[in-house]
């Protein structure tokens, strides 16, 4: 990153002109140890305007919570405008699963996913509670890239301070801003799943790989000049992208010809 200080001040200028605007007090950010939730908080802490920062653990690894929890503790030491809130919603996920279990066997793909939606909606009811805006934490490969995210889930915000940047550039500016070691060198996860599996384990390939196919794509790059691994990593890319174009594209709606209403 060429100029950390000024995409910095771009990020919180835009943060607070938003906030300004929609009228409301300030972000509610949910924490989960993970480095785009750490650099989100962080750029929303540095507006000045109130922040709340929320750790909603289910059946979360201890490291999970110890990064969270040392995070939290951070935000709050160096910005005063900073209040944290924990709230486990393992009962409330298990209580869920346990009424899905009279009717079918339980899907895995779709608990992981209720994971994230159960946290997406305890987000908004404080969003509401304190007249504060949802402030995303999915960066540009996740969510224009790939669609790794949660429909309705973590992908359910008001806005996306990081979605321009690529995960690289999110340890950039996260090194820049002296967010913690640990929450650095962490595999990033989505923590959604028991036996604690990695991004990259989920995807096939690590972010710097998916970047390096983002931009073969974006550039279009002829096929006959890439290497094997090249043509692989834009293979799967492009397989990733397709699979989950549904979720970032605009609802499809049904549009009724003028002559029928």
């Amino acid at each position: 990153m060429k100029s950390p200080e000024k995409v910095k001040d771009h990020i919180v200028n835009w943060l607070k002109k938003y906030l300004k605007n929609s009228k409301q007090n300030g972000f509610i950010v949910g924490i989960s140890g993970g480095i785009d939730s750490a650099l989100t908080s962080t750029l929303c802490a540095l507006t000045n305007y109130p922040v709340f920062v929320v750790e909603m653990p289910i059946h979360q690894s201890e490291s999970e919570v110890s990064r969270s929890k040392a995070h939290m503790k951070w935000l709050k030491k160096k910005y005063k405008n900073v209040k944290s809130i924990t709230h486990s919603l393992t009962n409330v996920f298990e209580s869920f699963k346990k009424e899905i279990e009279l009717h079918e066997k339980p899907n895995l793909l779709g608990l992981a996913n209720t994971r994230a939606r159960l946290r997406m909606t305890t987000l908004y009811y404080f969003a509401s509670s304190f007249k504060c805006i949802v402030a995303g934490t999915g960066n540009k490969v996740e969510d224009f890239g790939v669609g790794f995210y949660t429909k309705y889930g973590d992908g359910g915000v008001d806005i996306s301070p990081i979605a321009d940047l690529l995960k690289s550039e999110v340890f950039s500016l996260s090194s820049y801003l002296k967010i913690s070691k640990n929450i650095l060198t962490a595999k990033p996860t989505d923590g959604l799943w028991d036996d604690g599996r990695t991004d990259e384990q989920q995807m096939g390939a690590n972010y710097s790989d998916l970047e390096l196919a983002m931009n073969l794509v974006e550039t279009k790059k002829d096929e006959k000049s890439l290497t094997e691994k090249e043509r692989q990593l834009k293979n799967l890319f492009e397989k990733l992208q397709n699979q989950n174009k549904h979720k970032m594209l605009p609802i499809p709606v049904c549009k009724i010809p003028k002559n029928y209403l």
